[in-house]
């Protein structure tokens, strides 16, 4: 299964206008959460911005302060992550530059796991949803109304039907809904 997951303001933005999103910043609780899902993925197909954003984690020492972010730099470290980039002409550790299209690299990053593969950044993730590849949505709903910036979700021309399939709320008050994408006549 193909997932979009990220963190989200109340009025559906997960950067606001100048491309922060410092208001994500996840509790104790909601970053265990965050490593039981990273934990769980087979690859993850992320975006240059993506990327170089999570790139940390596998450069920077001082993230492993405590047990909890040491425990997640080991997992994002080994995850396999293709990167689509029009600019980079290398990447580091466990990640290589994707190579074909999206659909393909999807197509392929399912296939070499019996895990879920993970899709992440704006613009990468709006082009797997336009293509109809993206299989859940999860979404982590900060309490923050930042009235503009970088959407979760593109434009569609076509209705994209969806079943809530869990929800849970985490301190400070954050909640996560998770979606699946109904296909057929379902």
């Amino acid at each position: 299964m193909l997932i979009f997951s990220m963190g989200v303001s109340v009025d559906g933005f997960i950067a606001d206008r100048e491309g922060r999103f410092a208001w994500t910043t996840p509790s104790d609780e909601l970053f265990g959460f965050h490593l039981e899902q990273v934990g769980q993925l087979g690859a993850y197909l992320c975006g240059r911005r993506l990327y170089e954003t999570m790139l940390v984690w596998e450069t920077d020492p001082s993230l492993r302060d405590d047990e909890l972010r040491a425990a997640f730099a080991d997992v994002w470290c080994a995850l396999p992550k293709i990167v689509f980039s029009r600019t980079l002409d290398r990447v580091e550790g466990s990640a290589r530059l994707a190579e074909t299209s999206v659909a393909d690299e999807v197509a392929a990053a399912l296939a070499a796991s019996d895990q879920d593969v993970a899709i992440g950044g704006a613009g990468l993730a709006a082009a797997a949803i336009e293509l109809g590849l993206v299989d859940e949505l999860r979404m982590f709903r900060h309490p923050v109304v930042v009235g503009g910036g970088t959407p979760f979700l593109p434009p569609v021309t076509d209705e994209v039907r969806l079943e809530l399939v869990e929800t849970r709320t985490f301190e400070p008050r954050v909640i996560f809904e998770r979606y699946r994408r109904l296909r057929g006549a379902e």
